[in-house]
């Protein structure tokens, strides 16, 4: 996930945060409070997005487990296109500027 342009937001830390903030800023590793903050938030996003791949590697997991039972649902592809245009749709409309 890019994200574009950029939002200005008030933020409270606690000193000690403060402090490692002003150390990367005075160490020359990064060029403000700003560019620490963003590295941080960065490292989350990439945290959040390997959590929700393990989750998903999981459910596939159970899912082959369950394949390999032949404990198979049957397969209904116009219920899965269906459901593949609704979300697609929600995250369209989650995407809008304004909208969130």
């Amino acid at each position: 996930m890019w994200f574009f342009g950029v939002v200005a937001v008030n933020i409270s830390v606690p000193p000690q945060l403060a402090g490692f903030v002003k150390e990367q800023v005075e160490s020359g590793v990064y060029h403000s409070a700003s560019e620490v903050v963003r590295a941080g938030l960065r490292l989350l996003v990439e945290q959040d997005r390997q959590k929700r791949l393990e989750e998903l590697r999981k459910k596939i997991a159970v899912g082959l487990e369950q394949a390999d039972r032949g404990e198979l649902a049957p397969l209904d592809v116009e219920q899965i296109k269906t459901e593949a245009r609704r979300r697609l749709a929600e995250m369209e409309r989650a995407d809008q500027p304004g909208e969130n």
